[in-house]
């Protein structure tokens, strides 16, 4: 067990740290440019090869969307409870607690941990995260309502071409499929590398509720997402998916936000970094409960 656990962390360590240890050497990242890449190219064309390479079904999707939406209204609901309770503005906190890093850490998780259906499953949790983080999320942030703008996401547009393949069935021509997978097979790697140089540039001033923070989106994901699996019945590979989404650290992208938002950044900050520290040493204990 300890051997599969350790095949599973070591390549997401590994790309992990390469990132970290260049960011921290000065070398140069062009940190926007490859999130740019990242999320509006090699992001869409993974989501459309891995779901038209697995044939994975309508009836799958619906089921992970329907678990997706209680587990998002029972956290959503659980973690604005705790920002009330403890006098905090949800527009710093509450982001952060809801949508967790499904796309750098949680696809690569998946992927080891479970195959390409694993991976086209975990793809699916995250393009319901990211349409609901565009969305929803963004407009807490903002404070500005919701955006048009989002109807134009590379990310929403190849959730749709996603669906219609897998409801007409519809499989791309050889020359097409091989070359929307070849770019696709950047996102996982250039994700964690993100993902490192991130954590060696952002910086932790003060801990203050933010430490705290941290450890309940941990618990909170693990929790919800393990009563939900187990109230509706799932087991095996999808109950593991799905906890292993739920149960991901705060992910980068709301301290992006925060940032651009003025709305607390350094709160953010410190839930990134610590809440990525303590995944990194839970991860153990969460693979073990759920790889088969």
């Amino acid at each position: 067990m300890f051997a599969q656990i350790w095949a599973v962390m070591a390549p997401v360590l590994a790309c992990a740290g390469v990132g970290y240890f260049w960011g921290r050497t000065g070398r140069p990242f062009d940190m926007r440019m490859v999130s740019a890449l990242v999320t509006t190219v090699a992001t869409p064309c993974l989501i459309v090869a891995t779901l038209g390479k697995t044939g994975l079904s309508l009836a799958a999707l619906s089921q992970v969307a329907g678990l997706f939406v209680a587990i998002m209204l029972l956290t959503g609901l659980l973690a604005l409870a705790a920002i009330r309770l403890a006098g905090l503005s949800p527009r710093v906190f509450l982001p952060s607690l809801l949508f967790p890093n499904t796309g750098n850490m949680g696809l690569s998780l998946c992927l080891l941990a479970f195959g390409d259906h694993g991976l086209a499953l975990a793809l699916a949790w995250m393009m319901l995260t990211s349409v609901v983080q565009f969305s929803f999320g963004l407009a807490v942030v903002s404070g500005e309502g919701l955006s048009p703008r989002l109807l134009a996401h590379p990310i929403l547009i190849s959730v749709v071409i996603a669906v219609l393949m897998v409801v007409f069935q519809i499989r791309l021509p050889a020359w097409l499929f091989n070359s929307v997978d070849l770019i696709g097979q950047l996102t996982i790697p250039m994700m964690l590398v993100t993902l490192g140089v991130s954590l060696s540039t952002l910086r932790v001033r003060h801990l203050g509720p933010g430490a705290g923070f941290a450890l309940l989106r941990l618990l909170l994901g693990f929790a919800i997402a393990w009563s939900v699996c187990a109230l509706a019945g799932i087991d095996g590979l999808l109950r593991g998916v799905i906890v292993i989404q739920s149960s991901m650290p705060v992910a980068v992208f709301n301290y992006l936000l925060a940032q651009t938002y003025r709305q607390g950044a350094d709160q953010v900050a410190a839930m990134v970094v610590i809440s990525t520290v303590l995944s990194f040493l839970t991860l153990p204990l969460l693979l073990m409960v759920t790889m088969p």
